[in-house]
């Protein structure tokens, strides 16, 4: 790994471990240093280094919204009365669980968020008691997805 015009290039034995731990973050260190073919404690320093830079920040398990009930996926876009009622919106809008991002976008919305909710119902609760009972909002429009055909990481 080095450092050029302030970016982090990334050299091929850390683009096989990411590689690695992307597909599985549980994988063990030793398998993936005997796939690379360097020893376990220098796959050990290399992650250290790829944490303190920031290339990577922890891992997590994936929990499968459907086998828990969750299959109505939407995407709401949220129209605020002015500019600065976005802060406290966003605090708001932390507080409701079936939120799951949020985003300051360009164009017509002022926010974009994503909700997971049980069904169809469960979203029409959420968007006309939480989401809409927020000051500063005027009005949302909702988008509900059918199926979410590509989930991926960036290419390293």
């Amino acid at each position: 790994m080095r450092k050029t015009n302030n970016l982090l290039e990334l050299d091929g034995i850390d683009k096989k471990i990411l590689r690695h731990l992307m597909e599985d973050a549980r994988k063990p260190i030793l398998e993936i240093a005997r796939k690379i073919g360097i020893s376990g404690a220098a796959i050990h320093q290399r992650l250290r280094k790829l944490e303190s830079t920031g290339v990577i920040s922890g891992s997590k398990f994936v929990i499968n919204p459907r086998v828990l009930g969750y299959t109505t996926m939407a995407y709401i876009g949220i129209y605020l009365d002015r500019a600065m009622s976005n802060p406290r919106a966003v605090g708001d809008l932390k507080k409701i669980p079936e939120v799951l991002e949020c985003h300051y976008t360009t164009g017509n919305w002022s926010i974009l968020i994503k909700v997971l909710c049980m069904d169809n119902e469960h979203l029409m609760q959420v968007l006309n008691k939480k989401i809409q009972a927020i000051e500063g909002v005027s009005r949302t429009e909702t988008f509900i997805s059918l199926d979410q055909q590509i989930d991926r990481q960036i290419s390293i």
